[in-house]
């Protein structure tokens, strides 16, 4: 890193983890790439960590009992995968800085963290799925919009982040092809089935108006964004997730829809219809394959139920 000579400046009265924990991250945002929100959640857990600290927080002095009295602390108040969360952020503070000589030993080494049950994605039947995308009607606003947003995440299975961070350059109407830019700001290409094409084509001419009636008005409009607000401003991701909500209780779903919803029922129909997890894996950006496995074991679970619901002799 370029930022070693920093370390020579700290005296035994500087507050060393602090500043530690800020070169940190900054090294998460530069070399590593990472997301704002993960930046974000690994920031504001050591600082966390670092308020239980007695007086100073030196770097050096940080022992193992210490972190072992605060993961500790965190359960009763939080749930086994955000205790999880914080002590793997802790393991990745603590190797980079024994990776630069700030410290000796890792103190979290030897910390082991909760059992996290294994999480099973919700996600829709096919009916579900196309009775939610029909959900949008003529009573709507911007009916003819959040239906594009609906036919875009149910065909590419991309992230609420990833939708309302596009612009209109991104998608390639001929190719029908969608450049993203997902976690670590990594790119990757989607495919858009036509449903979806279409009713984005759709909203373009109501996209323009609302352009020119804005620009008419002298309102700031982002002209940019492929999917814009009534003030003319991008879609926010609790905008998407809120439209999406509603149309799911409008479509008689029981269970409460999320964007997320989508991108599961997403993977796990085309693992129904035989396509392969590396494949799936792609298209949704994951970088493990074993992210992208437990869509696996819900599509087995399902045809187990199915099963045993119809033959004869289960």
């Amino acid at each position: 890193m370029g930022e070693k000579w920093y370390y020579c400046t700290f005296g035994s009265q500087t507050k060393v983890m602090l500043k530690t924990i800020k070169i940190f991250i900054r090294w998460l945002e530069v070399e590593k790439g990472y997301s704002i929100h993960t930046v974000s959640g690994y920031n504001r857990d050591l600082l966390e960590f670092s308020a239980t600290l007695q007086g100073d927080p030196r770097l050096l002095a940080v022992s193992t009992a210490e972190i072992r009295r605060f993961v500790v602390g965190l359960h009763g108040k939080n749930s086994g995968a955000t205790v999880a969360r914080k002590l793997s952020a802790l393991r990745s503070f603590f190797r980079f800085a024994l990776r630069e000589k700030l410290i000796n030993a890792d103190p979290v080494l030897s910390i082991s963290g909760p059992k996290v049950g294994r999480y099973i994605p919700v996600f829709l039947t096919v009916d579900e799925a196309f009775a939610l995308l029909e959900a949008p009607s003529q009573k709507d606003t911007y009916m003819v919009r959040d239906r594009a947003i609906l036919e875009l995440l149910y065909s590419t299975g991309m992230r609420v982040s990833e939708l309302v961070s596009r612009d209109l350059v991104d998608l390639d109407f001929k190719e029908g092809m969608l450049t993203v830019r997902g976690k670590g700001d990594k790119e990757r290409l989607l495919p858009v089935g036509a449903p979806a094409i279409e009713g984005v084509d759709q909203w373009l001419d109501q996209r323009l108006q609302l352009i020119q009636k804005r620009a008419g008005r002298g309102r700031p409009v982002e002209k940019h964004a492929l999917f814009l607000n009534g003030r003319g401003g991008r879609l926010s991701v609790r905008s998407v997730e809120r439209m999406v909500k509603m149309y799911g209780e409008r479509a008689g779903i029981l269970q409460i829809v999320t964007p997320h919803a989508l991108r599961h029922s997403f993977a796990t129909h085309l693992l129904e219809m035989g396509a392969d997890l590396r494949s799936v894996q792609e298209l949704l950006g994951h970088v493990s394959l074993s992210t992208t496995q437990r869509y696996t074991h819900l599509t087995l679970d399902h045809l187990a139920a199915v099963y045993d619901k119809a033959h004869p002799l289960a």
